[in-house]
């Protein structure tokens, strides 16, 4: 995911943590994805090579669940409805899947761009 974010600046700053924590909960809320049944992941467009490597690596029961949560969020926008109160996704449950996935990758990306610059040396031995 490279996109610009100033969520590493944030968490590096208890104060500054605390302050935005509220206001980022409320953002989450307000967004409504949770009230279609989808997780903050569900969300990544499937458009890069790295997403979908990762949706690739992702256990099956989870693409399963991705799938079916996709899936019902988009009957419930085609229905204009939203989804009853007990099913929408509790923030407990709203964790990150593929978000630590895509950053593995990205790094074995930036590993092997590394690797493919690097030169090798000679050492000349005298005899």
């Amino acid at each position: 995911m490279s996109t610009p974010s100033l969520a590493n600046y944030i968490i590096k700053r208890p104060w500054l943590r605390r302050w935005m924590q509220p206001l980022s909960e409320w953002y989450k809320d307000a967004a409504g994805y949770r009230k279609l049944g989808l997780r903050a992941d569900d969300l990544i467009p499937e458009e890069s090579e790295t997403v979908l490597l990762a949706l690739k690596r992702l256990p099956p029961k989870e693409a399963y669940d991705r799938v079916f949560r996709l899936r019902r969020a988009f009957q419930c926008s085609l229905a204009h409805q939203l989804l009853p109160k007990n099913e929408h996704t509790r923030p407990e449950d709203d964790r990150l899947y593929l978000s630590p996935i895509i950053k593995e990758i990205e790094a074995e990306k930036q590993e092997r761009d590394d690797m493919d610059v690097m030169t090798l040396k000679k050492k000349k031995l005298d005899h």
